[in-house]
């Protein structure tokens, strides 16, 4: 494995590209937000086409909501997976850093250490909705299908993907190369990644704490693989108990659940953050 010194840190790369320059980021944002438009557009006008006004329009002003049915949760991870290609096609544009740079300042992404890093959180994660499942009891519909597995299988790990390459892949570097300032970065970009979600003041605390937990370990390792994980994690085991009728997906969590939530998240994280200490699973942790 490389040695530390010879990795740029993450939160700073974008400095070390001979062309950079402080706006491009800007551009990149601005393009890829307009082009998101249209690959977002394009995707409602052929849902209009094929389901009629009234899908488009509950999904829409639906929530999390829509995210409890096969269709809902197509539609709305494809509009967040065409987030990467259209930052891909904004850095093509704009001609700022590589693309693989949005990744990890250790070469581009690194596969096996995202499935590394899944593994565990991804049980842990199984275990605590069962546990509360248990203790609550279920609140949702049953209606497993291949086609919602197939979709909780493929989809929900590159929406993730696409949410991490954004936030912490495009956003945090960019703040962290005009503040030099780690924790700063860290935390402007959980506060835009927690207010860019559709939930009430109790989820919206979640998110930011999720986002924060995310930024840490891309700042930690260098990269977003591990941070994609812990978010795939997170999404896939809510997606099969969806699946399954055991939960319902909601805008509106309590603040109990969110409270129980919070408290599991910073554990895990600390979980994590000790592993890849003791086995160096996820790169390059000082």
């Amino acid at each position: 494995m490389t040695e530390n010194k010879k990795i740029s840190e993450f939160i700073t790369f974008p400095k070390t590209f001979e062309k950079y320059k402080w706006y491009k980021p800007i551009l990149v944002f601005i393009v890829g937000l307009i082009l998101s438009a249209i690959f977002s557009v394009t995707i409602i006008l052929a849902c209009y086409g094929i389901y009629g006004e009234s899908f488009v329009t509950s999904l829409i002003n639906g929530g999390y909501e829509v995210l409890n049915s096969e269709v809902g949760l197509i539609v709305t991870d494809l509009g967040v997976i065409i987030m990467i290609p259209a930052l891909y096609l904004a850095t093509k544009i704009v001609r700022d850093r590589p693309f693989s740079s949005y990744s990890s300042s250790r070469g581009g992404w690194n596969t096996n250490l995202f499935f590394k890093a899944l593994i565990i959180p991804l049980i842990l994660f199984l275990i605590f909705e069962g546990i509360d499942v248990a203790i609550r009891g279920p609140k949702g519909t049953y209606h497993f299908s291949l086609l919602f597995l197939l979709i909780s299988v493929i989809l929900v790990p590159l929406q993730c993907i696409a949410e991490e390459y954004v936030y912490r892949g495009l956003i945090m570097p960019t703040l962290g190369s005009w503040f030099n300032i780690p924790i700063l970065a860290i935390i402007i970009q959980a506060v835009i990644f927690s207010v860019s979600h559709g939930y009430n003041s109790f989820g919206l605390i979640e998110i930011l704490v999720s986002g924060i937990i995310f930024g840490f370990f891309a700042w930690k390792t260098n990269g977003i693989e591990v941070s994609s994980a812990l978010h795939t994690a997170n999404n896939f085991s809510i997606s099969l108990f969806v699946m399954f009728g055991l939960i319902s997906s909601t805008s509106s969590p309590s603040l109990n659940e969110v409270a129980v939530a919070i408290v599991f998240e910073i554990l895990l994280a600390i979980l994590m953050y000790y592993i890849g200490r003791k086995t160096k699973w996820f790169g390059e942790i000082e």
